[in-house]
């Protein structure tokens, strides 16, 4: 058994070599970006309460913030005090995260050491945790600063409770509250850690509870052999009990979260996924989660929720399979391999809060969901290996060669999948080669090759999403703005259409199919849209613009009503400070509808001046021909559908 215990030498080296090979396995982080346009931008970029620095106001907002649909003030103050420090330089961001990553790694060893007497298989669970390409998301993307430092009060909370158990006291328990408080405060899926300790009294903490006195460390304390001493009657009923203050902290903190996350939309309708989806949905996770535990390919920002469409037979094999594998570490825990039952039980209990009975986004599964589950996973093998390969010399030596290709592997596959992570589109490319039917990073994809004028591109990504989900309004209104531009006015307005169907109130959606129906000479339909994106947005100028250029220039003088016109164009006007080109020629044909010549022609120099100074030139052209109109006295008015626009 020596070879499973060591001195201070070997425990620096071993700490020395978990932080080197973690630099090794992150150090592409250096080349990475902010995801701007994936919540990096609501959490820091676009942040004004965070990207401002570290201020007494930007504290107490942190303090009472629901921004985002949580309530996780250390990670809005982790952020304040990294925009303090390095701005919105990204590499000192991921840097932070690195380092809480490695700090969480080295707790974990300790931690485990600690409890089981071991270093070996501790420091292998250490190095699986850390280098796992599955935990690459929790500590690239600098919104998940949630997922590391609730992790670090995690690793802190299981220090803080194995000193308490080793000689309790109420010092230590108010240290192990103070501890666990925080994690909850930095986002809380930390609510199972409770459940989690009542598992580690179970093993490897068993002996250490009920012992008067020292336990000794060694492969014995591993198994959970009987070690002859005196015993201190410690039963469920106390160990519970005594944690009555850490599940009233976990309750308090998932009603706070749940009411913030219901508030703010981001909890989806039992009537969009129903109960049996969402079960169905969490026990095929709990296999898919093994499966990139074991084989981490395929890795993805988004695995989309398949619904309804989730075959059932999966789910059935699924729990199948759970059910097996939970009696099979019974059966293993009785014949004193508890480490089994007790990974296997951190693994399903840890992954409940995240499993989507409660579904939160549009995701099946995500990597950063196995940031603390994992470990139950790693366990399980770091300590089942370590029970295999200890009884002989040569099968100690093959575990260590073993355990070495492990790691290199894991690096290698870590660094390939930070560099996914390089910007947001290599991220969203690499979510849609990996995983099938993404309709959310089809759109987010073609949003990015917007912004950068891939429009074709845009197009392609942006039909292939409502292909997917024909119920999209968002993607439907975007592809109708591309096509738009592109000059398919046709298939723009279907698709305008389409949004305003599924999403009857969708202002934008409105408008946009007013200017499109407008340009068309379909004045009285686009009446109606510019009216309805007016009931959602009472005060938006470019409805009142378009509105107002209708009934100011309607061919029909039943239609053609100069004074709503002319209120419109003033409300817009004002609300744009008289600084719009567009919006204030729309006031001068107002003007001229109503008769009042002398204000249009005052009124149109004005937006003539302002076209000059935006360089507008084809609008200048225009206005220059609509001043001439009105000061010869003669208003603007549109043609008959039939014919071309004139002047009159």
């Amino acid at each position: 058994m020596t070879g499973y215990t060591s001195g201070k030498l070997h425990i620096l080296l071993i700490c020395f070599g978990l932080t080197v090979v973690t630099f090794i396995a992150f150090e592409g982080l250096r080349h990475n970006d902010f995801i701007n346009c994936y919540d990096d931008n609501n959490y820091v970029t676009e942040n004004p309460n965070v990207n401002g620095g570290l201020t007494v106001k930007a504290v107490l907002w942190a303090m009472t913030a629901t921004h985002a649909g949580n309530w996780h003030p250390l990670t809005w103050v982790s952020h304040i005090v990294d925009c303090e420090i390095f701005g919105l330089k990204p590499l000192g961001h991921h840097i932070t995260s690195l380092f809480i990553h490695i700090a969480n790694t080295l707790l974990l060893f300790w931690v485990l050491k600690k409890m089981t007497g071991v270093i070996w298989p501790a420091a292998f669970v250490a190095a699986m945790f850390t280098l796992h390409p599955l935990h690459v998301e929790s500590v690239a993307w600098a919104a998940e600063r949630k997922d590391v430092l609730s992790g670090f009060f995690w690793m802190l909370t299981i220090a803080a409770y194995v000193r308490y158990a080793e000689r309790p006291g109420i010092g230590r328990y108010i240290l192990v509250i103070a501890a666990y408080a925080l994690g909850l405060m930095a986002k809380p899926m930390l609510v199972t850690l409770p459940f989690v300790l009542l598992i580690l009294d179970w093993w490897p903490l068993e002996q250490c509870r009920r012992s008067r006195h020292p336990v000794p460390s060694g492969f014995g304390r591993l198994r959970g052999e009987t070690v002859k001493a005196k015993y201190q009657k410690m039963t469920a009923t106390r160990l519970t009990a005594e944690k009555i203050p850490l599940f009233a902290l976990a309750a308090v903190s998932s009603v706070i979260t749940y009411t913030i996350q219901k508030s703010s939309g981001a909890v989806t309708a039992i009537e969009v996924v129903p109960l049996g989806a969402r079960i169905a949905n969490a026990l095929v996770s709990y296999i898919k989660y093994i499966g990139k535990l074991i084989y981490p390919s395929g890795l993805a920002v988004l695995y989309p929720h398949p619904g309804r469409s989730l075959p059932f037979r999966q789910a059935i094999a699924a729990l199948l399979i759970l059910t097996c594998i939970t009696v099979c570490v019974i059966y293993a825990a009785r014949h004193q391999r508890r480490y089994l039952a007790a990974g296997w039980l951190w693994y399903l209990v840890t992954l409940v809060p995240v499993s989507g009975l409660v579904q939160v986004g549009a995701q099946a599964m995500a990597d950063r969901y196995t940031y603390l589950p994992s470990i139950g996973f790693f366990i399980m093998v770091g300590y089942g290996a370590a029970d295999i390969f200890s009884k002989r010399y040569y099968r100690r030596i093959a575990a260590g060669i073993l355990s070495g290709l492990a790691i290199a592997a894991l690096v290698l596959c870590t660094r390939a999948q930070v560099r996914y992570w390089q910007n947001s589109l290599t991220l969203f490319e690499r979510a849609v080669a990996v995983t099938k039917d993404n309709y959310k990073m089809h759109s987010e994809l073609a949003g990015l090759m917007r912004d950068q004028s891939r429009f074709s591109e845009a197009i392609s990504h942006y039909r292939r999403a409502v292909e997917i989900i024909p119920n999209d309004a968002e993607a439907h209104y975007q592809l109708g703005d591309l096509l738009r531009l592109q000059g398919d006015i046709d298939r723009a307005i279907e698709h305008y259409l389409c949004a305003v169907r599924i999403k009857p109130d969708y202002a934008d959606a409105h408008n946009n199919l007013g200017y499109a129906l407008m340009s068309q000479g379909k004045l009285d339909e686009a009446i109606v849209h510019f009216r309805q994106a007016l009931q959602a947005r009472p005060d938006w100028s470019l409805s009142l613009n378009g509105l107002a250029q209708i009934l100011a220039t309607h061919y029909d003088p039943q239609v053609r009503d100069a004074n709503e016109a002319m209120a419109l164009a003033e409300r817009a006007a004002k609300s744009t400070r008289y600084q719009n080109a567009t919006i204030v020629d729309t006031l001068a044909i107002s003007y001229a509808a109503a008769g009042q010549f002398e204000k249009a022609v005052e009124t149109a120099q004005k937006a003539l001046d302002l076209a000059l100074a935006e360089k507008n030139d084809e609008l200048a052209r225009q206005i220059r021909k609509r001043l001439e109109l009105f000061k010869a006295g003669k208003p603007y008015r549109l043609s008959a559908p039939s014919q071309d626009a004139a002047y009159h």
